[in-house]
């Protein structure tokens, strides 16, 4: 029996869900439709865009995303405390880039002196927008709604553009997380839409691999929204993907519990045995990650392979090797 969303989703137990949006019938998010010829790989900016910009307006980091042809994944953090550092105006500022708001929130931001009734209704919208700005829903719904807009605009169709809201998986453990961050990273691949880590575009390990160069060619992604009318004004800049534990840039601890390098090296090498279909060569992978894990090589390959098959209450349930 389907649970809801309230259920599925707690900060409280756990900040990390690995998320995926799939489009229904044989509707294209992406790529070049087999029966009609027609080619919506520019929808896929379209997704890194909007992704990116809501990021840096909500208070939800991005670890992984994938754009694929007709769905996408996304590895997220949700940080609920970090709302609580905002002024009220900031709150605002950040709210009102997505939606106008009512009247006196237009008010406000347009310099007019408001009553002390007026202020104390204000304070309590204010509130409200802080709880959204920290909410996966709202981030998603902020997400999908322009998406399937522009796409059935562009199809000249209305109707459902998205199979359901999204799907979301808690990620209750290290391994947990790694192993989503991998087997997103790695759907271009195994979708033989790219054949390394680094040409795997509109998804995130290629950032992570070219580092500065892919990231000023994400830096426009507010720019864009905002001359396509879907954003109004904001100053801010894009926020990068979550950090690892050895980035300087990573604050207050807030950093993936993991290497750089050892994550980049981990999906490289299970990259070349998913891929290629050399399960065998065990031995090329790294040890030192895998043993703190807690896992065999096996079991890696098949939890990094096949995600969603052994996911079970917010972990993986793999099996002993022998």
């Amino acid at each position: 029996m389907p649970r809801a969303r309230k259920h599925l989703v707690s900060v409280s137990k756990t900040p990390y869900y690995h998320v995926t949006s799939r489009c229904v019938r044989r509707a294209f998010l992406c790529g070049i439709d087999r029966f009609s010829g027609n080619s919506y790989e520019h929808r896929r900016q379209w997704i890194v865009d909007r992704m990116r910009s809501l990021s840096s307006l909500f208070s939800i980091e991005i670890c992984a995303y994938a754009v694929m042809s007709n769905h996408y994944h996304l590895v997220v953090k949700l940080n609920p405390d970090e709302t609580g550092q905002w002024s009220d105006d900031e709150v605002l500022g950040r709210w009102t880039a997505l939606f106008r708001g009512p009247l006196i929130v237009q008010r406000q931001r347009a310099g007019e002196a408001l009553s002390a009734i007026e202020q104390e209704t204000l304070a309590s919208t204010v509130n409200v927008y802080r709880a959204r700005l920290a909410s996966l829903s709202w981030f998603m719904k902020c997400l999908n709604e322009p998406i399937a807009r522009k796409a059935n605009a562009e199809d000249c169709c209305s109707g459902h553009f998205w199979e359901a809201r999204f799907h979301s998986q808690a990620l209750c453990s290290e391994k947990a997380l790694i192993a989503a961050m991998v087997y997103v990273d790695l759907n271009p691949i195994r979708a033989k839409m790219a054949k390394t880590p680094e040409t795997s575009d509109y998804a995130s390990i290629q950032t992570r691999t070219l580092g500065t160069r892919n990231q000023r060619a994400i830096a426009g992604a507010i720019s864009r929204l905002i001359n396509a009318g879907e954003l109004f004004r904001f100053e801010t800049s894009i926020r990068p993907l979550m950090p690892f534990a050895d980035d300087r840039s990573a604050k207050n601890g807030n950093a993936l519990p993991m290497i750089e390098r050892e994550y980049l090296s981990l999906v490289d090498n299970t990259a070349r045995i998913v891929v290629h279909g050399k399960r065998g060569y065990m031995d090329a992978l790294p040890a030192p990650i895998l043993e703190r894990l807690g896992l065999s090589a096996e079991q890696w390959v098949s939890a990094a392979g096949h995600f969603t098959d052994h996911y079970h209450n917010g972990d993986l349930r793999l099996k002993q090797t022998a």
